[in-house]
């Protein structure tokens, strides 16, 4: 299999890199890095221009990313919430990465590909928060080089042991193969499990629409946090009415300012409330009894046609 590829990769490099590098652009998972690494090695030798390696490899890799940029910026968060959904590590994908996307602005875009998660969230975020056209391409275009020689400098300038590897590769190839695919199915059984134990541990006691409008109109003062992250809200900037606006970053900051005695609700737009239910662990964790997520989120408050208010900015440190 190993020394299939080598043959094949040395007959029609150019091609092999740039339909690898476009199917991990899409969000496939076929990493193309170690493509591009054995072709910089074998680049002087059979495989033709590094040149147009390099470029063939940021054209097919651009492709990828501006089909999730126009999607984001066309669908919005729904195109979020779905890769959310399909992600093996939901938890990542609904905190850490956004959070990463918001501190680094368009310079994500430029280390995206070295970040596990943030290479297929950062270009339909960018879409979805109206990045402007030119500066997503000039900003991607330059992460795709910086990647794409990366991969292919690395294999020029490890050529010779790449080289000496080469014959033990070819001799022990299908025995490395299955290694690798025994590595790659524990890796997802494993991920797999984590996502398990995620959604298990947000089966807390969450409160409906209907209950949450029920204890407003009767006057029960609950205090209602939206935790979304800000490029969540600068998507959809509707809030529950006398909501307040806090980050996950904020919360252990903001403790004292909350009251341990009145009802605290927390609702997000991500899927299964993860962010909401994340924060009302941590708070439980601090002593807050009477907290509970909102059921189906924000999403859900305006699907009951409950009214929503629209808002800049509204924290609790503004108050």
């Amino acid at each position: 299999m190993a020394q299939s590829f080598v043959a094949l990769l040395s007959q029609y490099g150019l091609l092999v890199v740039i339909a690898n590098v476009l199917l991990d652009g899409i969000g496939l998972p076929v990493p193309a890095l170690p493509t591009l690494i054995l072709a910089g090695s074998l680049a002087a030798v059979s495989v033709g221009s590094a040149a147009d390696l390099f470029l063939g490899a940021i054209g097919a890799r651009l492709i990828g990313e501006t089909g999730w940029y126009l999607a984001g910026r066309r669908y919005g968060t729904r195109v979020m919430k779905l890769l959310c959904r399909i992600s093996i590590s939901p938890d990542s994908c609904v905190g850490q990465t956004q959070l990463r996307f918001e501190r680094w602005g368009s310079g994500a875009l430029i280390v995206s590909r070295f970040v596990p998660g943030l290479s297929i969230i950062a270009p339909p975020l960018a879409g979805a928060t109206a990045m402007n056209w030119s500066r997503f391409l000039i900003y991607s275009a330059g992460g795709c080089a910086l990647w794409a020689g990366v991969g292919l400098g690395t294999g020029i300038a490890l050529r010779a042991q790449i080289a000496a590897l080469l014959p033990l590769l070819q001799r022990v190839g299908a025995t490395l193969l299955e290694v690798l695919i025994g590595a790659l199915v524990a890796y997802i059984a494993y991920k797999y499990y984590e996502r398990r134990q995620f959604y298990r541990a947000l089966r807390m006691a969450r409160i409906s629409v209907e209950e949450l409008y029920r204890l407003m109109q009767a006057g029960d003062d609950p205090v209602i946090l939206d935790v979304r992250s800000a490029s969540a809200f600068a998507l959809d900037p509707r809030t529950i009415p006398g909501a307040l606006r806090i980050t996950l970053p904020q919360i252990e900051q903001q403790l004292q300012a909350l009251p341990r005695q009145r009802d605290i609700v927390l609702y997000c737009s991500c899927p299964n409330e993860a962010s909401a239910a994340q924060v009302a662990r941590l708070l439980m964790d601090h002593g807050f009894q009477r907290v509970r997520p909102l059921h189906g989120g924000l999403d859900a408050w305006i699907e009951a046609g409950y009214s929503a208010s629209v808002v800049r900015s509204l924290t609790l440190l503004e108050q």
